[in-house]
């Protein structure tokens, strides 16, 4: 059997980025799964006070040269990669002089970036067509962090028919306390201007936290709870829906993620959202 082929999208990853615990989730799950036979891509973006440098990133000029639309503007998508040699394994980054070289992440010393819905649009479309260019089809997208929220969808409904991601099923992990202020609800008018029908956005709903991962669930083939203090509106939404969800048993439950992916990438679990 082929290996299973596992796409890791997230904001924020260890030692590049560390925001929250998803940093560390999103750094050892992938070396599990690949120590465990599984063929793994990871991709983040390339923010601002993430040291070229120090963590050796170096442009990927075939990859790089791609033009990203975002509220009918042409943005021009930069790729980098850094290798974790202990690791065997290699992290592709997402740049864009104007949204991404700050010298914070989301926000400055007072409030929320205002474009941050822009940004966030921006990566998650530049994660799918990076992928296409890789010529590599994944079997399942695990995602992690609300900047991720729209690929679900995206891959639900605009990528639908692409051969790249035509098979691949869709997880989310969902974490507690998370930084976050309001996409509003141009966040949802952007991504139906070109991508997908404004019926197709609108589970979307005003950009709130709980709005966007509402959104993001009605896309999703399996929600996990990577904490236990999940927001109880969402818990009640993929109870309500009939979303499966994974619960892993601690941190560091491979095993149980690794069952998951096998069924998941084998057997045809019947979307959220259809």
């Amino acid at each position: 059997m082929a290996k299973t082929k596992i796409l890791f999208v997230t904001h924020e990853m260890s030692p590049f980025l560390e925001i929250s615990k998803i940093s560390e989730i999103t750094r050892q799950l992938p070396q599990a799964m690949q120590e465990r036979g599984f063929e793994i891509r990871i991709l983040m973006p390339r923010f601002g006070n993430i040291n070229e440098r120090r963590n050796r990133l170096h442009e990927v000029i075939r990859l790089s040269g791609m033009n990203i639309v975002v509220d009918n503007n042409d943005n021009p998508l930069i790729i980098k990669v850094a290798s974790l040699p202990a690791a065997r394994m290699q992290v592709y980054f997402l740049d864009n002089e104007e949204y991404f070289q700050r010298k914070k992440v989301f926000r400055d010393e007072k409030d929320f970036f205002a474009d941050n819905n822009e940004r966030s649009l921006f990566f998650c479309k530049g994660a799918l067509e990076t992928v296409k260019k890789l010529g590599w089809s994944p079997d399942v997208v695990h995602c992690h962090g609300w900047f991720s929220a729209m690929v679900p969808a995206y891959l639900k409904t605009a990528y639908k028919d692409d051969p790249t991601f035509k098979d691949a099923k869709v997880m989310y992990s969902l974490y507690a306390n998370e930084e976050f202020g309001t996409l509003g609800p141009k966040y949802v008018e952007m991504a139906a201007q070109e991508d997908m029908s404004a019926d197709e956005a609108a589970p979307y709903g005003d950009g709130s936290y709980v709005d966007l991962y509402k959104g993001a669930l009605s896309y999703t083939d399996i929600a996990v709870f990577a904490d236990e203090d999940i927001h109880p509106e969402l818990k009640a939404y993929v109870e309500t829906n009939g979303i499966r969800s994974f619960s892993p048993g601690g941190d560091e439950d491979y095993d149980g993620f690794a069952e998951v992916f096998d069924e998941f990438s084998t057997v045809d679990v019947e979307s959220a959202s259809a």
